[in-house]
C-alpha cells in the first residue's frame, strides 16, 4: 500500500508540478565570493512576477541607477524575450527594443561596458548567430544592432570580457555536450578568430557559461552551468590558469548551491556595485501543470536546449 500511495503521488508530482524561475540578491564582491567560496548570506528574493520564467539575470549601472536585464519566459508563448526594469522589481519591466523578430528565443542578455559604452550579447541561438548591441543610455530599453560577432551554428549562453589586451568570447552549441568554444580579437570591432584547440574538451558542468567572467586579484574566473542534477542545478566557479592564442587550461574551484525556497536551481549570477544577482528554480503545483508540459514540448522542437 505505501509503495502504491508512493507512486501516485510520484505520478501526480510529475504531472501536475512544472518549474518557476525567480531572480534575487545578495550583498556581495567578486573577490568576497572567492575567498569566501559561498553565497553571502540569505537571498533577497524579487516578488515573483505572473510570467513562468525571469532568469538570465544580468545589471548595469547607467547614470548612476542599476538596471536589470532578464530573460522573461511564459509556457503559453513558447518563446522568451528581454525585459528590463531600473529597480529591483517587476511592477516597471519594459521589453527591450530592436534586437530581434518575435519569432526569436532569447534569453542571456550577456551585458558589459567598453570605452564608456554598454553593449550586449542576447542569446539568439535559433538565428545562428551571436551579435553585438549597443544600449542607449538615455533610453535603456532601445539596442542597436552593431555588428554580427559569429554565425552559422547555434551558438547559447555566449559571454565576452577583455583580459590580457584581448577580448575573449566563450560560447557553446547547442546539443554538444562537454564542449567550449573560444575566440578572441584585439579589438571589439575586429573579426574574431577561433582558438587554435577549438572545439574545447571540458567537464560537463564547465562548458555552458552561467554569467558575467570576471577578475579577482588579476585571475579570470568564469561560472558555469552544472547540469549534473538537472537542468540548471547548481554554479560551478571556474579559475582560468591559462589562456593564449593557443592554449587553454581551467581549474574548477568550488559549487554554488540554490537557496530555499528556490532550492531546485541556480544558474545565473552576476555582480554590479557590491551587489550579486542571481537566479532560483522552484516547483509549482497548477491544475494548468500537465498542459503546459505539453506546450512547452511543443515550442522546444524548435528553440534550442
Amino acid at each position: 500500500m505505501k509503495d502504491l500511495i508512493s507512486l501516485l503521488n510520484s505520478i501526480i508530482h510529475k504531472l501536475f508540478s512544472y518549474d518557476k524561475w525567480n531572480i534575487g540578491y545578495v550583498s556581495q564582491s567578486p573577490e568576497n565570493l572567492i575567498l569566501t567560496k559561498q553565497l553571502n548570506g540569505k537571498i533577497n528574493w524579487l516578488s515573483e512576477d505572473k510570467a513562468d520564467y525571469a532568469a538570465d539575470p544580468f545589471t548595469a549601472n547607467i547614470n548612476g541607477r542599476v538596471h536589470l536585464y532578464y530573460e522573461e519566459l511564459n509556457f503559453w508563448k513558447g518563446r522568451g524575450e528581454i525585459m528590463m526594469t531600473d529597480d529591483m522589481h517587476f511592477k516597471n519591466k519594459k521589453k527591450v527594443n530592436g534586437i530581434m523578430k518575435n519569432e526569436i528565443h532569447l534569453s542571456y542578455p550577456y551585458m558589459f561596458t567598453d570605452s564608456d559604452q554598454l553593449y550586449c550579447i542576447p542569446e539568439t541561438a535559433t538565428a545562428k548567430q551571436v551579435a553585438l548591441y549597443q544600449i542607449d543610455m538615455n533610453n535603456p530599453y532601445k539596442f542597436e544592432k552593431i555588428r554580427v560577432l559569429l554565425e552559422g551554428q547555434s551558438f547559447v549562453d555566449s559571454s565576452i570580457i577583455r583580459y590580457n589586451n584581448k577580448y575573449w568570447l566563450f560560447t557553446s552549441v547547442s546539443g554538444e555536450h562537454g564542449v567550449l568554444y573560444l575566440f578572441y580579437a584585439d579589438k571589439l570591432d575586429s573579426p574574431f578568430k577561433a582558438h587554435k584547440q577549438n572545439p574545447i574538451r571540458v567537464a560537463s558542468n564547465v562548458s555552458r557559461s552561467a554569467g558575467r567572467l570576471f577578475i579577482v586579484g588579476q585571475k579570470l574566473y568564469m561560472p558555469s552551468q552544472n547540469p549534473k542534477r538537472c537542468y540548471g542545478g547548481s554554479v560551478m566557479i571556474n579559475e582560468i590558469t591559462t589562456i593564449t592564442e593557443t592554449d587553454f587550461q581551467y581549474q574548477t574551484a568550488f559549487e554554488l548551491l540554490p537557496q530555499e525556497p528556490y532550492n531546485e536551481g541556480l544558474h545565473t549570477i552576476n555582480f554590479e556595485d557590491g551587489i550579486l544577482v542571481v537566479d532560483g528554480k522552484r516547483k509549482v503545483f497548477s491544475a494548468m501543470g500537465p498542459l503546459k508540459k505539453v506546450i512547452r514540448k511543443l515550442k522546444n522542437l524548435n528553440k534550442p536546449n
